[in-house]
């Protein structure tokens, strides 16, 4: 049964990831692209924004799709935790903890999903289930 729900943990995860990602990359879903997320960074004081607005963006389609894969789960996972980190640090911190109020409720437990996944790997049904 881990080993489901490692998979459930994986999957959920990957898909919303490959979701923001193409949100941030490609302007689907209603999301802004890079121009629009380029943007976005240079209003919080995160420079270079363009080159930053790729790399965000590919960390969150490519490890996403890792983590369904379950191929390098863990260096995915990693990447990602920076990735929501910087977003729970600079954009949700100063407004408390409920999403409500725009806090970082949502991005803790995205955080804590990643730690559970960088602990425990891809578990049985990952392509490579060590890293």
């Amino acid at each position: 049964m881990t080993d489901l729900a490692i998979l459930i943990l994986r999957l959920g995860l990957g898909i919303m990831f490959m979701a923001h990602g193409a949100q941030k990359a490609f302007g689907m879903f209603g999301g802004p692209g890079i121009p629009g997320f380029s943007q976005f960074l240079e209003s919080l004081k995160i420079l270079p924004a363009v080159p930053l607005a790729y790399m965000a963006a590919s960390v969150e389609l490519l490890g996403g799709l890792c983590l369904i894969l379950g191929f390098y789960t863990k260096i995915a996972a990693a990447l990602l935790l920076v990735l929501i980190a910087t977003a729970a640090l600079k954009v949700h911190a100063g407004k408390g903890f409920f999403l409500q109020a725009g806090g970082f409720e949502y991005t803790f437990i995205i955080a804590c999903v990643c730690l559970a996944l960088i602990m425990s790997g891809a578990g049985r049904y990952g392509i490579i289930k060590n890293l």
